[in-house]
């Protein structure tokens, strides 16, 4: 059995996110269309590992997947066909071979996401497909005191919309704000952690531009925590891209 490591891009506007039951809309999945291609180059039945599971609407600018298979073509081979066969918004950019132990899930020690926001008045309309917009820009010296309240391993079942009771606690190794070099009117806000819950990154983002918009204080991060309060999600998933994982 070859195990194939891909390395992939995709633009979220018209998923349902990377993986759902397949009884809930799964055809309109980003494994889904992956799935298939690949079946149809084998004709097996193959299960694909993400490093991330990305929700709805969000982007992946380097995503890492593997699978099994007997078949003998090569990684090269697979990743022409694939971008043969696959819709325009997906694309491989990497396929290799990988350990057979390897796991793009299990064997990955970080992820990385990038939230984009545009603070003029005027929207750019050729980047609003991964940009979120707000009238005015945010303090982001009140969004980093909450950030600096987050980094270390807590227990995020609060800023997750999924209502498993265990493996909730995660690490946040970094959270970063800066605005874009070439784009001045945006925000970039970079979140990086061991792994995140279903819709975390999206409450924590919602949470720190609240924050930066005067809509919050630093003391809801305890209401949270202590689970008297669900934050919603108040920022579009537009704005959200998989930048990296790092193994």
């Amino acid at each position: 059995m070859q195990n194939i490591r891909l390395t992939i891009q995709y633009t979220g506007t018209r998923y349902l996110g990377w993986q759902r039951p397949e009884k809930d809309s799964y055809e309109k999945t980003v494994s889904y269309k992956i799935i298939s291609v690949i079946q149809k180059i084998t004709g097996e039945d193959i299960q694909l590992h993400a490093g991330a599971k990305t929700e709805t609407g969000v982007h992946a600018l380097s995503q890492t997947v593997n699978f099994l298979t007997a078949s003998t073509l090569s990684p090269e081979l697979f990743r022409t066909k694939l971008n043969q066969y696959l819709p325009q918004d997906i694309a491989v950019l990497d396929a290799a071979s990988a350990p057979e132990r390897f796991r793009a899930d299990l064997n990955a020690l970080s992820r990385t996401y990038e939230y984009r926001v545009c603070t003029a008045p005027v929207y750019d309309i050729f980047t609003s497909e991964y940009t979120a917009h707000l009238s005015s820009a945010p303090d982001i010296d009140s969004m980093q005191k909450a950030a600096a309240a987050l980094i270390g391993k807590h227990d995020f079942s609060g800023f997750s919309g999924a209502r498993k009771k265990k493996g909730t606690e995660k690490e946040i190794l970094d959270i970063h704000f800066s605005l874009s070099d070439n784009e001045p009117d945006v925000l970039l806000i970079t979140l990086t952690a061991d792994d995140f819950l279903y819709q975390m990154p999206l409450k924590l983002i919602s949470v720190f531009l609240e924050m930066g918009r005067k809509k919050r204080t630093l003391n809801s991060l305890e209401t949270i925590f202590s689970g008297k309060e669900k934050p919603a999600i108040s920022c579009s998933s537009k704005g959200l891209t998989l930048k990296s994982i790092q193994y």
